[in-house]
């Protein structure tokens, strides 16, 4: 059974707000905000709980943009992420005890220090296409298989 998490991402055009993952799984990565849907609460909910504890700011609207499953081989972890984009928001971005919140001109994204993932599906992202995907991590988050596509 797959864990449920959210994932959200800023989007001011031409900018994106992205927080550099201080602790836990991801630490030293440069990622948007999210993090596991707690029971009883809807990914919603959650996306925005995480986005107020990790950046100091609340969302004004979510919008969905895509759905994406990922399989650590190495550690049998199976994770399902509802990705969000938020383009305007209340609050001053802020740094918490898990991130350090950045903004980046979308040309300028630091892809070498993310997720080996996020080079395939953000163009999709910045684009406002709603997509939907898998991705096979191996040892030392090798990329074994991707599959990726748009959804109308």
């Amino acid at each position: 059974m797959p864990k449920q998490t959210t994932l959200c991402i800023v989007h001011q055009h031409p900018k994106v707000l992205l927080g550099m993952k201080k602790r836990g799984f991801g630490e030293g990565r440069w990622n948007g905000f999210g993090g596991k849907v707690n029971e009883g609460e809807s990914v919603e909910e959650a996306v925005r709980r995480e986005l107020e504890e990790e950046a100091g700011i609340a969302a004004e609207r979510l919008e969905r943009s895509g759905e994406l499953d990922f399989e650590f081989q190495a550690q049998a972890e199976f994770l399902a992420v509802t990705i969000f984009k938020v383009r305007e928001y209340t609050g001053q971005p802020r740094e918490s005890e898990e991130m350090k919140p950045q903004w980046f001109h979308i040309d300028d994204i630091p892809f070498n220090e993310m997720w080996p993932d996020d080079l395939y599906w953000m163009p999709l992202f910045l684009q406002d296409s709603f997509f939907e995907g898998k991705f096979l991590f191996g040892e030392g988050d090798v990329i074994l298989e991707k599959e990726l596509r748009t959804k109308e």
